[in-house]
């Protein structure tokens, strides 16, 4: 059955403050997953995320569009890119990223995989 559906950010039904430096909002839905992370300055995947995630790069596949900010993201094979308001993307698992800048990176990802490569969920990612 298909359903007629309208969530929104300002009552997401899942939010984690990631260790130190952002935040992700999750909104379900039926037809799929929607996140929304803030990456403030200083955030690095490989520092905040990946100890929790137990790996050195993003085991993740991402897809998604920069609404403000900039982030790096550099691949396991040295590819490396930076991406800004407006870009959209395509992100392969095996990568690290990292803010870029004096404001943070806000993106929204509509892939539906786990957007940080295994790490746990809930609490181990609150400060």
């Amino acid at each position: 059955m298909t359903v007629l559906e309208r969530k929104n950010f300002d009552s997401p039904d899942e939010s984690r403050d990631f260790v130190a430096h952002g935040r992700l909002e999750v909104l379900r839905l039926e037809a799929g997953t929607v996140r929304r992370a803030t990456y403030e300055p200083g955030w690095h995947w490989s520092e905040h995320v990946g100890p929790l995630a137990g790996s050195t790069t993003c085991r993740a596949t991402h897809f998604g569009m920069v609404l403000s900010g900039s982030q790096a993201v550099r691949l396991n094979d040295g590819a490396e890119i930076v991406l800004t308001a407006g870009d959209v993307f395509s992100i392969p698992p095996g990568h690290d990223g990292w803010a870029v800048g004096h404001e943070p990176c806000v993106v929204i990802d509509f892939s539906g995989s786990d957007p940080f490569g295994g790490a746990p969920s809930g609490n181990e990612l609150v400060t």
